[in-house]
């Protein structure tokens, strides 16, 4: 516990990258394009979506559910950085700054929870195709587009509700890029065990059982698919969720990189490269992934643009 000499704080400065030698407005720049073009690509994506007749499918209704989880990150995420990278630093109130971490973890545990489901229907539609229409009803698809939200958000309260009460003294320099729960613990002067043990706990809805259902139904999937005759049908059939593979990919490569492997060793640049490449660059990849892949998304953007 503190003792009475300990000052309180009640204000957080987000470091983000520190000293960066004169190339601020350069690395600022860049950071604004990234989050332009983020914000701008998911939500042509929700738009193409809901103004295509051809899109009107589960599969693309639940990558409006993704488009949204990353144009919330982004938005949660890239204008503290850019702000901490323009002026060498982000003052932001203890509030501010749970509240950043709470949106950042719930958004992530909804975009595993979005990508199980994505998953769940490419194994639908290819390995029980007669019943799927069947099966994937207004019913289970209003259910399975908002119980990821719901779930992400809800099972985050408990590791958020403790952290709310956390006490900071003396020191108050967050050297990261946003407010994640670590960097929290570690300037916390108030005893973390219970968010450590939550957070551990939770680990397995939030994470293990979503990586571990996606690769089962993939493993379904990629035997049914060695199944057909013909070459040309491997193939098309391997397209349909070869993009949502590459994002899965990206998002759980990043994810087990940065919470599951060590970073013993790691140096505290390479921690928040890592960072960076979960927050910013995935919900970029996501759309350029989908526009560039998916002749869906490609038809309908050439429509939109010939009228």
């Amino acid at each position: 516990m503190p003792g009475n000499n300990e000052s309180r704080v009640t204000e957080l400065i987000l470091l983000g990258f520190g000293n960066l030698y004169g190339f601020n407005i350069l690395i600022f720049i860049l950071f604004l394009n990234i989050f332009l073009i983020t914000v701008i690509g998911n939500l042509l994506i929700i738009v193409l979506v809901l103004n295509s007749h051809h899109l009107h499918s589960p599969m693309y209704l639940f990558l409006c559910h993704l488009s949204l989880s990353d144009i919330v990150q982004t938005a949660n995420i890239l204008p503290n950085l850019m702000g901490a990278i323009l002026h060498g630093g982000k003052v932001m109130t203890i509030f501010g700054c749970i509240t950043q971490c709470y949106f950042f973890s719930g958004v992530i545990a909804a975009e595993c929870f979005l990508l199980t489901v994505m998953s769940y229907d490419r194994y639908l539609a290819i390995c029980v195709p007669l019943r799927y229409t069947s099966i994937m009803d207004f019913t289970l698809r209003t259910c399975l587009s908002v119980l990821p939200w719901m779930l992400g958000f809800t099972l985050n309260l408990s590791g958020i509700i403790p952290i709310s009460t956390f006490q900071f003294c003396d020191e108050n320099i967050i050297d990261h890029i946003y407010c994640d729960m670590s960097p929290l613990q570690k300037l916390s002067c108030s005893d973390t065990s219970v968010v450590e043990f939550v957070a551990f706990v939770i680990s397995a809805p939030l994470f293990i059982c979503p990586c571990g259902f996606i690769t089962l139904t993939y493993v379904h999937i990629f035997l049914m698919i060695l199944r057909i005759p013909s070459t040309t049908g491997r193939q098309k059939t391997f397209s349909t969720c070869s993009s949502h593979l590459l994002v899965v990919g990206a998002f759980f490569g990043t994810l087990i990189t940065k919470y599951m492997i060590p970073s013993v060793g790691h140096s505290l640049l390479m921690n928040k490269i890592i960072s960076l490449l979960h927050t910013a660059f995935t919900p970029l990849f996501n759309p350029l992934v989908y526009s560039l892949r998916n002749q869906d998304i490609r038809t309908a953007l050439r429509k939109i643009s010939e009228c």
